[in-house]
């Protein structure tokens, strides 16, 4: 480092930038431990897995995880929410499954894959919006893997999950559901309640709506792993 340099590196813009630097580092160790003790921490610790009930699916894309259930089961038919011609190509309604996702309108439309993210979208996201969505996706029954888990529900358990998913619809007065066209021919976003924030991420809501039912799950659970570590 040459002496030119020092005077540089004294300078207050030089200061305060190395000051907030290391101020963001902070924030996001702390937030990010505090991530992995709220996923660790359990909540429904013990449950008793039944042998017949309703089968739903955990799917995980590395960003977002989301709950798929089926169609027409227990009593729930979701297609007073979800309607065919929601989507472009509605032969897809013709599955048995919906997988549903929820968080910020901008962070899931602009975020298929982990390469689409950018700083402006997770600043955007971090800084908190009302302006959600449910991703609701056409598919049929998943196989599961790595990135798949399956769970029985006893019915009751099934109703109770099914109940906390339908509230997180934003409906009009008349009841009716608000959709937009999402990333292919089989999927849409339907206007959501809640607001999104550091706090209430797309994988709090899913580990919520599993504690709700009853399922094993950690008690804040902001990452995808904070998930599917319990499954």
């Amino acid at each position: 480092m040459t002496r030119n340099a020092l005077p540089l590196l004294r300078s207050r813009p030089v200061r305060w930038l190395a000051w907030a630097f290391v101020a963001l580092l902070s924030v996001l160790v702390v937030y990010g431990v505090a991530g992995l003790i709220g996923g660790a921490l359990p909540a429904n610790s013990w449950r008793t897995v039944p042998q017949h009930g309703v089968r739903i699916y955990v799917e995980d894309n590395g960003i977002h995880t989301g709950i798929v259930v089926p169609v027409d089961a227990a009593g729930m038919d979701w297609r007073d929410l979800v309607h065919a011609d929601d989507i472009a190509d509605p032969r897809y309604a013709r599955y048995g499954y919906l997988a549903f996702g929820w968080g910020d309108r901008h962070f899931y439309e602009d975020t298929p894959n982990w390469s689409d993210i950018s700083l402006i979208t997770v600043l955007h996201a971090a800084m908190g919006s009302d302006d959600t969505v449910l991703h609701v996706e056409h598919i049929p029954e998943p196989i599961p893997d790595s990135s798949v888990r399956s769970i029985m529900l006893r019915v009751d358990e099934y109703r109770r999950l099914a109940a906390f998913i339908r509230a997180s619809f934003a409906l009009t007065p008349d009841g009716r559901t608000v959709s937009v066209r999402g990333y292919g021919p089989y999927d849409a976003f339907y206007s959501a309640t809640g607001k999104y924030d550091s706090f209430t991420t797309c994988n709090s809501w899913t580990g919520r709506a599993l504690r709700n039912a009853g399922v094993p799950m950690g008690r804040w659970t902001p990452f995808s792993g904070s998930v599917m570590a319990w499954l």
